[in-house]
């Protein structure tokens, strides 16, 4: 009796284990397989938002290279048309320039139109006339003598007083501009009065 008693003990005991160590074995085999799942799922959750990053990337990279390079486009085309223009303003101007327009003279220290100067600009008149499309910059000139100040203003006087003469032969006065130069730009350097009747001028310049 004692010996059944006993082996039936030892069976529960047995059997008590063994149920423990089935249960602990699926806790660790479902631990091990939620593991698994849980690796195998990560990527496929990560996968697709890089993706979406190299593509935002790449469409990114290409705006910005399509971007570059129309601007680069559009700085060529503007060079180009800047250099196109000022080709031709240096032709208009050198074209203008040999019109056979000729400077006027003045008396010492005077600024009214001498006859001779008025017969000039008549015929200077016509030709600005013909190329109505001309600014014309009217320069006042100065000989040495008199302090810098002076024939600055002196020069000035000059230049509007040619001015005037052109308005009054029917050139449009928003054609016309002035400049006094002073004694700074001479056209004859020497120190003698065949030098200084020389810079003592109105110049004429068409842009």
């Amino acid at each position: 009796m004692k010996k059944h008693l006993t082996l039936i003990g030892l069976l529960m005991v047995f059997v008590f284990g063994l149920t423990i160590f089935s249960g602990c074995a699926e806790k660790k085999a479902v631990v091990k397989d939620e593991a698994i799942q849980e690796q195998k799922v990560a990527p496929t959750q990560t996968a697709p938002v890089a993706v979406k990053d190299d593509e935002a990337a790449r469409r990114a990279k290409e705006q910005a290279d399509r971007e570059a390079a129309l601007k680069e486009q559009a700085d060529r085309e503007a060079a180009l048309k800047a250099q196109a223009a000022k080709d031709r303003a240096a032709r208009n101007a050198a074209a203008l320039n040999d019109l056979n327009i000729q400077n006027i003279y003045f008396d010492y220290d005077k600024s009214s139109i001498r006859p001779d100067a008025r017969e000039i600009l008549k015929a200077n008149a016509d030709i600005f006339t013909k190329n109505s499309a001309a600014k014309i910059v009217v320069e006042g000139h100065c000989d040495e003598r008199g302090t810098a100040e002076y024939n600055m203003a002196l020069g000035e006087r000059r230049a509007q007083e040619t001015k005037q003469y052109l308005v009054n032969l029917g050139i449009n006065v928003s054609r016309l501009e002035t400049i006094s130069y002073g004694e700074e730009r001479p056209a004859n350097e020497a120190h003698d009065e065949a030098a200084w009747a020389q810079n003592r001028r109105a110049q004429f310049l068409l842009k």
